[in-house]
């Protein structure tokens, strides 16, 4: 087995030290060492490296190429391990961390708000929430519990239903035409803004109508709702978007319906565990309070 370059943490931070003062004496100071034995730490470093990561010019210290590149990698490192151990100092002896996984805008605009209270009645259960755009790594241990869109149907989990949705079409009143429109057709004259996770939305919705129409694949395609919603209230086109993640916006007359034609979705929101994971405490905990939501 080969040897593994691994500089200890003190030549790291006896580095980061140095080139961030550009100076050695400055950098012992900070460590509270002396600076022959800085001098040493960054020399082995070097060695290992088989790269000069600091010169002298003028009797100015700098640092090297090989010096800049490395001290991007060593922050990253240094920034990790500081965040790690804070990470668990924030935590009691008894408490557990469960992972949520969830697409961006049904966490931010759904999950979010209906975890309000959660922690203060749960103070034992860390949430660990992710924005995941690919399919979950749910039976690999990745998430403790999930929330996707789809049929239900997931070997190995439990799956919750959650609820049903109807897509409506969206945009910016200000770039209403001044006459009513006369067909949903008219729609087309405007950029229809396409999200990546439902490519087929438009074509359905137009579909739902008994139309059908060369466009209802082009525009701008966005990765998830959220930028939709973002470019549609930008006055940029025509969202097709779920009515319940634009509520606030309709409400408020950022965003108008100008074809009030709203289609249900062919499938609905769930959340899932594994099967195995049933009785585990904060899952257990977990589900009932987002049953409880409902």
């Amino acid at each position: 087995m080969s040897k593994r370059l691994m500089p200890s943490m003190t030549a790291l931070q006896c580095f980061e030290a140095v080139a961030r003062h550009l100076s050695f004496t400055r950098a012992a100071e900070e460590l509270h060492l002396t600076q022959s034995a800085v001098s040493k730490q960054v020399a082995q470093l070097e060695e290992m490296l088989q790269h000069l990561l600091f010169r002298r010019i003028r009797r100015r210290l700098q640092l090297t190429p090989a010096g800049s590149l490395y001290l991007g990698e060593v922050n990253k490192i240094l920034n990790q391990v500081e965040m790690s151990t804070r990470y668990i100092l924030s935590y009691g002896g008894e408490t557990e961390v469960l992972t949520v996984a969830t697409q961006p805008t049904f966490g931010a605009r759904w999950l979010i708000p209906h975890l309000k209270g959660f922690g203060a009645s749960n103070p034992n259960i860390h949430l660990d929430i992710h924005n995941e755009l690919e399919p979950f790594d749910l039976l690999q241990g990745k998430a403790d519990v999930v929330f996707f869109f789809g049929q239900g149907t997931w070997p190995g989990a439990e799956c919750i239903e959650l609820f049903g949705e109807e897509v409506v079409p969206v945009c910016s009143p200000d770039i209403l035409p001044g006459q009513p429109l006369g067909s949903a057709l008219d729609l087309t004259r405007m950029v229809l803004l396409q999200c990546g996770s439902r490519p087929e939305a438009w074509h359905e919705w137009f579909l739902g109508q008994e139309l059908e129409t060369e466009h209802s694949y082009h525009g701008p395609r966005f990765d998830t709702f959220y930028m939709c919603i973002r470019a549609a209230q930008s006055g940029c086109g025509v969202a097709l978007v779920p009515r319940y993640l634009v509520e606030d916006e309709l409400a408020e007359g950022k965003l108008v319906i100008p074809w009030d034609h709203p289609m249900r979705s062919n499938g609905r929101h769930f959340m899932a565990y594994a099967e195995h994971a049933a009785e585990v405490p904060k899952i257990r905990t977990f589900v009932k309070w987002i049953r409880s939501q409902l």
